[in-house]
């Protein structure tokens, strides 16, 4: 299993990149399923880190390392106590953060995300908590045609990473 970082060494790993910070934050995913698919589409899009929650989130288990495919073992994954918090730290260090759920003002596509970022995706079930929907700096949807008004989240989380992708390309 890969060793966890805190949030000052994973912020250090964005500082040596030559590309501006591209961190990833979940709030509270429980299943391992998606988070290992997260994980694998986190490592295949570039980003610099992972951030999750100590608490009430699915921790890197045997289950997660196998559907990363071995992701697990090549991106940093921090570990903090509180996402709120972590996010104002995230901004005190210049990075916009951009929470994605159904009721945002903007489609996904329209902020710019060449600027250091991180994308906030939350649990399967309840979304982003309430104090870390506040806290972002944005609130971006992904639209939806069909009668589900949810994708699953590692599907919204490919779709995000990979827009970060396309937009510094």
């Amino acid at each position: 299993m890969p060793e966890y970082l805190n949030l000052d060494e994973l912020l250090d790993i964005t500082r040596r990149k030559k590309d501006p910070a591209f961190i990833l934050i979940l709030d509270g995913i429980e299943d391992p399923h998606n988070f290992g698919a997260i994980l694998r589409s986190a490592e295949a899009s570039g980003v610099h880190g992972v951030v999750i929650r100590k608490k009430r989130q699915v921790q890197v288990t045997e289950t997660v390392a196998k559907v990363s495919t071995g992701a697990a073992d090549l991106v940093a994954i921090a570990r903090v106590a509180n996402i709120a918090e972590t996010i104002s730290r995230l901004q005190d260090a210049g990075i916009v953060v951009i929470g994605v759920e159904i009721d945002g003002k903007r489609l996904y596509n329209e902020p710019d995300l060449k600027q250091p970022t991180a994308i906030v995706i939350g649990s399967e079930g309840f979304g982003m908590s309430r104090l870390v929907k506040e806290r972002c700096d944005e609130i971006v949807r992904i639209p939806m045609h069909g009668e589900i008004n949810s994708l699953n989240a590692s599907v919204a989380t490919g779709i995000m990473l990979y827009e970060v992708l396309r937009q510094r390309r």
